[in-house]
């Protein structure tokens, strides 16, 4: 069953491209023809990219990993963080911070840093503190909420990148590649899809062109996230169950001694008698 059909993709303008003259050689496969001096792409073969990478995607999340979003482009921001955050995966929609993957120990640091001033907050420690320090501090929480709020939960590197538009996250990629991060994107045809593990070519200027992508991704995830939660309860139930069953072989085992036991006895009981006999 497809995760998404040509009809949602369409309606959403996920076809449009960008102009013939700023596009890139290497989107050749997946343009269909251009119109007007743009460039429309094949929703045929989004449809089988956008099925391909959600099936990635989901078997990422029913391990239990995570998938670091990234988009800080305007149009993309606000449907990112909804989308990310009904999964339970971290995001990022401010700037990217350079170094965030190839360097994440400084980034842990920077999220840490968070955590120290919330414990000073509850701890009491602001009430000794002159309100010039408290305002310092607040305006730096607020900096790194700001820009890290959104992986704070992130205490390991990602196992998945998902990118919207490749040319605004170049450096993103970049890190990713360097170290073997599979990489899913919405691809555009100005951009270059070479560095990308799973292409899904697609407007990624309109809003809504990339909410109908993400939908079916994010379906998926929860999917896999659904399928492990219910395998853990399985896993739990057969746990509980295996105890009793061992008691139960336990008993049965105790049962056949006794009664050997007791025929032995019988037997020798017998023997006595037929002894005095």
């Amino acid at each position: 069953m497809s995760r998404t059909n040509f009809d949602t993709l369409l309606e959403a303008g996920c076809h449009f491209g960008h102009l013939k003259r700023k596009w890139n050689p290497a989107m050749a496969p997946y343009i269909f023809m251009e119109r007007n001096g743009i460039h429309i792409i094949d929703l045929h073969k989004t449809v089988a990219k956008v099925d391909e990478a959600a099936e990635a995607l989901k078997q990422i999340a029913k391990s239990g990993k995570k998938i670091l979003f990234v988009a800080t482009k305007k149009q993309a921001k606000q449907v990112v963080a909804e989308k990310a955050a009904s999964v339970n995966m971290p995001y990022v929609i401010e700037r990217w911070p350079g170094g965030m993957l190839t360097n994440f120990p400084t980034i842990r640091k920077a999220v840490k840093k968070m955590a120290t001033i919330d414990k000073l907050t509850s701890d009491g420690t602001y009430s000794n503190l002159s309100k010039r320090e408290i305002l310092q501090i607040s305006r730096q929480r607020a900096k790194l909420e700001k820009n890290l709020g959104s992986i704070a939960d992130l205490t390991r590197l990602p196992s998945a990148l998902f990118v919207v538009d490749v040319l605004k996250e170049n450096i993103a990629i970049r890190e990713a590649n360097r170290l073997g991060i599979p990489v899913f994107a919405i691809v555009d045809t100005n951009s270059d899809p070479s560095n990308v593990d799973f292409v899904i070519p697609a407007n990624d200027d309109a809003t809504k062109s990339i909410e109908v992508i993400l939908d079916a991704c994010c379906g998926a995830m929860a999917e896999g996230l659904e399928e492990r939660k219910a395998e853990k309860v399985d896993m739990e139930a057969a746990g509980e169950n295996a105890p009793k069953a061992a008691g139960k072989k336990r008993t049965t085992k105790a049962r056949m001694e006794k009664a050997e036991e007791d025929a032995i006895n019988a037997s020798k009981a017998a023997a006595f008698i037929n002894e005095e006999a």
